[in-house]
């Protein structure tokens, strides 16, 4: 009995010496999730995905934080948790990162920041900088968007329908994107499209946003990309009780439910995974190209685009070969999408309802 005793208390002293050996290492790569969580099967969940794969195939100590509010204040402590933790860079998906980055950056200058999705700024826009050791990425989202409105369009649908989170320009440019791809696409078919245009100021799902969607698809809605955070479950839920169809946005949410039709995506995996290699390559260190430099990556990088995987493409008509050929001429330049988030794009063949 005495000699058991003595190795249980063996036992939970190499663990308890374990345990005190990570908690002083802490984890050297982390991620702060926003208003979501890293299953959000959207933008956290992209961006995650992309730490997990660079951190386990380069043997690198990784963790999530998420903070306890919605606000700068919070997100700022998430930060400055995972630099307690040991965290020599933070991923941090995000507009709502911007201010907090702005804050933080300098703070710390031995910590290196990956901002997607925006640049650092002020509380008040007043000023804008990027320290030495941040980096930002930013999408061509007009891009994407532009590709979902037009395959939409070839494929049959007429009655579309944009449901945007909040208005900020990452989400207006998909919002216009779209527009501009549907009209080109009813165009080339000599074909009219009434689109309904929607900003429903949040990024979380909620009832009010189903009954509006419950709305749009009663009034002959056939489509509606959703664009921002969970708001997708909102759709989702409309469109099934209306047997109508969505478009998801960020990752390939098509897995999520068969009427998810494609997906408008920026691929956060891979720009996060590709940033964090260079930055390992070069002694954990921002190269000079990357260090307080925004990157804008688009069809051109391979970072924008909707998925082509045979179970997630639920097109009629259109094919994944005219995908690619409308790809490639995005790609090149050859057709030219507005990135403006100042001004509604022109449209030839389409009626766009602008709703409060």
């Amino acid at each position: 009995m005495k000699k058991l005793v003595s190795l249980l208390l063996a036992v939970m002293l190499v663990c308890s010496g374990i345990a005190a050996l990570a908690q002083e290492e802490g984890y050297e790569l982390a991620l702060v999730t926003d208003v979501g969580n890293i299953d959000d099967q959207s933008f956290n969940q992209g961006a995650w995905e992309g730490v997990v794969a660079f951190a386990t195939e380069n043997n690198v100590s990784y963790a999530y934080y998420r903070p306890s509010e919605d606000s700068t204040e919070a997100r700022v402590e998430s930060i400055k948790a995972a630099i307690d933790k040991g965290a020599k860079t933070v991923v941090l998906p995000g507009y709502l990162f911007e201010d907090a980055v702005y804050d933080v950056q300098e703070q710390y200058p031995e910590v290196n920041f990956l901002l997607l999705d925006g640049e650092p700024h002020s509380a008040d826009y007043a000023e804008y900088k990027t320290a030495p050791n941040t980096h930002c990425i930013l999408y061509k989202e007009e891009q994407a968007g532009y590709l979902a409105g037009y395959a939409a369009v070839k494929d049959g649908y007429t009655k579309l329908g944009f449901l945007g989170g909040m208005a900020v320009p990452a989400v207006v440019r998909f919002g216009y994107g779209f527009v501009q791809g549907a009209d080109d696409a009813a165009a080339e078919l000599g074909v009219q499209t009434e689109i309904k245009f929607w900003f429903c100021d949040s990024f979380s799902p909620s009832d009010d946003i189903k009954t509006k969607m419950n709305g749009w698809y009663t009034e002959g809605t056939e489509v509606v990309f959703s664009c921002g955070g969970g708001i997708y479950l909102s759709a989702v839920a409309a469109a099934n009780e209306a047997g109508a169809k969505v478009i998801g946005v960020d990752t390939d949410q098509g897995h999520v439910d068969p009427c998810i039709i494609t997906s408008a995506m920026k691929d956060l995996t891979n720009s996060v995974k590709l940033s964090l290699t260079d930055l390992y390559n070069n002694g954990i260190v921002w190269p000079e190209d990357y260090s307080g430099q925004t990157a804008t990556l688009g069809a051109a990088e391979g970072c924008v685009g909707l998925p082509t995987v045979e179970e997630h493409w639920r097109f009629n008509t259109f094919t994944v070969e005219e995908y690619n050929a409308l790809f490639e001429k995005v790609k090149s330049g050859e057709i030219e999408i507005s990135n403006a988030t100042d001004v509604a794009p022109e449209v030839t063949n389409s009626t766009v309802d602008y709703q409060n």
